[in-house]
C-alpha cells in the first residue's frame, strides 16, 4: 500500500513538535553539560554497570567509532570508568564513577521535574489521554517491526491472563513437577494485575510467533520506587531465539520510563536458564530463602 504524502508529513511534524517539547533540540540537555547521547549512555550505565562498549553500542544502537569517542570524552571529564573483565580479560567494562553518579543523579532529577511540570499542567483526562496515546504509538510500532525478529511482542488482551495462568501451570508441572500451588500464585498474581492495574507504571507483554502466544513477562509496582519483573514465560518451541532476553530488557526499559529507580525480581534456583539471563544484564542476588512448590 502506498504511503501518502500527507501521512509522511504528519509524522515529521509531530516529530519536530515532540524534539522541541522535550527539549532535544538544545545545546545541552535538561540544562546540564551533556548532550543527548551522552546523557543516554549516562542513564543506561546508571541502570547497568559492568556493560562492555559493545554491549553498549548494541544497546543504544550506536556506531562503534562514534561510540569510542563519546567514551573517551566521559572518561577524560571522570564521569565513566573502565576495569578489566575477571572472567574475561580481553573485555573492558565500563561502569560510571563517583562524578558520574553524581551527573545521572543531575539528569534524572530535572528529567523528572520536567516531566511533571508538563504533567501538572494537564486535567486528569487529559493526562489519561496523553499515556493512551503514547502506549497505542509504542504499541503500534513495536507491531509495525515484528518481522525483525521470529517472534513480537505486544501488550495483554482479554484471554491472555488465562493463557498465563494455563501455561505456567502446566510448564512447570511438567519440567519442575510443581503442583497446583504454583498456579494458584501465578493466578493470584494475574488478578492482582488486572484489578489493580496502573498503565502509567505496570504493564504485561505477550510474545507471539506464526500467531501463537509463546511467551509472557510482568512490570508491575513494588512501591518505593521499586518495579518488579514477574511471571517471565518462555515456551519451548521459542527458546534459544533470544526471547527470554527480549522480554527481560522489554521489562528494564519500560521501568526507566516509568521512573523506577530499581528492578527487582525473584527467581528459583533451578530455573538456571532465567537466572543466566538476569544476571548477564546486570541482576545481582540479595536474598535467598527456602521455597518448595
Amino acid at each position: 500500500m502506498a504511503i501518502s504524502p500527507d501521512e509522511i508529513n504528519t509524522v515529521r511534524h509531530f516529530n519536530r513538535f515532540f524534539t522541541r517539547q522535550i527539549g532535544v533540540l538544545r545545546e545541552g540537555l535538561l540544562h546540564s553539560p551533556y548532550s543527548l547521547t551522552e546523557a543516554r549512555i549516562i542513564f543506561e550505565l546508571a541502570h547497568r554497570p559492568n556493560l562492555t562498549a559493545s554491549e553498549l553500542g548494541n544497546e543504544l544502537g550506536l556506531d562503534a567509532g562514534y561510540l569510542s569517542r563519546i567514551l573517551t570524552k566521559l572518561e577524560q571529564q571522570n564521569l565513566i570508568e573502565k576495569t578489566r573483565s575477571d572472567e574475561d580479560g580481553r573485555q573492558r567494562l565500563i561502569t560510571l564513577t563517583t562524578a558520574g553518579q553524581d551527573a545521572f543523579a543531575l539528569l534524572d532529577g530535572r528529567s523528572s521535574e520536567e516531566v511533571a511540570e508538563m504533567l501538572g499542567e494537564l486535567s486528569n483526562g487529559d493526562r489519561l489521554r496523553l499515556i493512551e496515546a503514547m502506549n497505542t504509538i509504542e504499541d503500534i510500532l513495536n507491531h509495525g517491526f515484528k518481522y525483525a525478529e521470529p517472534f513480537y511482542l505486544r501488550h495483554h488482551e482479554t484471554g491472555d491472563m488465562g493463557w498465563v495462568i494455563y501455561q505456567h501451570g502446566l510448564l512447570y508441572h511438567r519440567e519442575y513437577g510443581w503442583d497446583e500451588s504454583f498456579e494458584a500464585l501465578v493466578a493470584q498474581i494475574c488478578a492482582d494485575f488486572i484489578t489493580n492495574y496502573d498503565p502509567a507504571k505496570e504493564r504485561c507483554w505477550l510474545a507471539e510467533m506464526q500467531g501463537e502466544r509463546v511467551g509472557s513477562i510482568f512490570c508491575v509496582n513494588a512501591g518505593d520506587g521499586v518495579a518488579k519483573l514477574r511471571l517471565l514465560l518462555v515456551d519451548p518451541k521459542a527458546r534459544d531465539l533470544g526471547l527470554g532476553t527480549r522480554l527481560v530488557k522489554e521489562g528494564i526499559r519500560f521501568s526507566r520510563r516509568a521512573g523506577y529507580q530499581k528492578v527487582t525480581l525473584w527467581t528459583n534456583d533451578i530455573l538456571i536458564a532465567a537466572r543466566q539471563i538476569y544476571e548477564k544484564l546486570g541482576f545481582r542476588l540479595l536474598q535467598k530463602h527456602p521455597h518448595q512448590f
